[in-house]
């Protein structure tokens, strides 16, 4: 039997994966700006004992053909936000257990201050963080706030592997696991087990010495999500938890078959990576009560946004195809995954789609039963290892889930009642067996 992970996503902004339902009376999203909305939903996951809270993250924003929309403004589609480390800092004081991942770039984020910020960030938690690697979708306008170039899809892969191999050095190498003795009669840290990094890559180059010692986790859990050829390769190199979008059985089960694939050629374990859908509920006491709760959160949301939301992730705008032309026709160098999942579709249906979920997982509709239902059936037959929960309207979402779906999987034997594989987010999330990467990971060649 399964013992899902479950993991809720949210955005340290107004709305959440595209859409903009924050106007609907139960939501408090327009609060994401106070910490006491933070702490609020931190413990309402530490409590249910899911396994994490992820916060992702955009550098960009909505532009269609060079100038930002009014209506991005007016519903707060991408802008403001906050940075997502600070407010999963703003956590570790009042949370015990849960894990929190947040998304990082690694198109402009220095990977020399990245790497002492998350160490940092694991050492404060005792272990208990995340890093979702991101190659920044919406990378034109981002790159333009940063004074750079343009970097092509595929290239901003090879990037990140780059980016990664540097943080790897200074996560693994510099400091080895008992250098720091902290003996007042001796020593602070012991020389000959302090290394000087040295990288010299296509992409980047650093010298010098870790500014941190080793933390807990040594390496953050690796997250990733990319649908590309170029995301699953990496995904299936780098991962420990990849993420997939929704879908039917056998969509996600070909999903997960080629990452365990790519994992398998980069000289891993197929289950060394673990795979989780995107998984988006409306519960209602029946059938037709969840149908009416649904229409009044798609009733919350300016149609307008739709066109400008679409634009954010691809750099496409659709208004200005007629509604038949066939996706297959349009091409972009942002996310392409985002192009790819309606390779079959054409630009009205995409439109007519995106304006229900946006980039998020379509809602399961309905009782508490038939939700538990679907998500056992979706993780035996794609061979999944759990859901990334995506609400959408916050908290409340978050909390019908925990108080009314979560019961009945923890009944079914598929979900924890207790926080108890381990102290760190790894443990708990990949089964290890330790806190530390297996040996079978790339980053653990850098090890002294």
């Amino acid at each position: 039997m399964r013992n899902l992970k479950i993991g809720v996503f949210d955005n340290a902004q107004a709305n959440s994966s595209g859409t903009a339902t924050w106007r609907h009376p139960e939501s408090r999203r327009h609060l994401f700006d106070t910490l006491e909305y933070w702490q609020e939903l931190a413990a309402v996951c530490e409590d249910a004992k899911l396994d994490f809270l992820f916060l992702a993250d955009a550098w960009g924003w909505s532009e269609i053909d060079g100038t930002r929309p009014p209506i991005a403004t007016e519903e707060s589609l991408d802008l403001p936000r906050l940075d997502p480390i600070v407010v999963a800092s703003a956590l570790l004081s009042t949370t015990t257990n849960l894990g929190l991942v947040v998304t990082g770039s690694a198109l402009v984020e220095p990977p020399y201050a990245f790497a002492r910020r998350m160490a940092t960030f694991d050492q404060l938690s005792g272990g208990r963080i995340g890093w979702n690697i991101v190659t920044t979708g919406t990378a034109d306008t981002a790159v333009k706030a940063f004074g750079m170039d343009m970097v092509d899809h595929d290239d901003r892969y090879r990037m990140a592997e780059d980016f990664l191999d540097v943080v790897y050095k200074y996560w693994e190498g510099a400091w080895e696991p008992d250098a720091l003795e902290k003996d007042k009669d001796g020593r602070f840290a012991d020389p000959a087990k302090v290394h000087l990094v040295t990288h010299k890559g296509p992409f980047f180059s650093s010298q010098g010495y870790g500014n941190t010692a080793r933390s807990p986790q040594g390496t953050p859990v690796l997250f990733q999500a990319g649908a590309s050829p170029a995301g699953r390769r990496v995904g299936g190199r780098h991962g420990e938890c990849m993420f997939v979008g929704s879908g039917s059985i056998e969509q996600l089960a070909g999903h997960t078959a080629s990452i365990r694939e790519e994992a398998v050629k980069a000289g891993r374990r197929a289950d060394d990576v673990k795979v989780m859908s995107a998984f988006s509920c409306v519960v209602g006491a029946t059938t037709s009560d969840a149908e009416r709760r649904y229409r009044q959160i798609l009733d919350a949301q300016r149609s307008e946004v739709t066109v400008a939301s679409y634009a954010m992730f691809t750099g496409l705008d659709l208004s200005s195809y007629a509604p038949e032309t066939p996706m297959a026709d349009l091409s972009t160098e942002l996310s392409q995954t985002q192009v790819a999942r309606f390779s079959d579709k054409t630009v009205g249906d995409v439109l007519a789609d995106w304006h229900t979920h946006g980039v998020g997982a379509r809602p399961v509709v309905g009782t508490a039963e038939e939700i538990a239902d679907e998500i056992c059936a979706l993780a035996e037959g794609a061979d999944l290892d759990g859901f990334l929960l995506s609400p959408t309207v916050q908290p409340v979402s978050t909390t019908d889930f925990v108080e009314s779906v979560l019961p009945i999987l923890r009944a079914r034997g598929v979900f924890r009642g207790e926080y108890t594989e381990g102290e760190s987010l790894r443990e708990r999330l990949t089964g290890a067996a330790d806190r530390a990467l297996p040996a079978s990971h790339p980053a653990a060649q850098y090890r002294h």
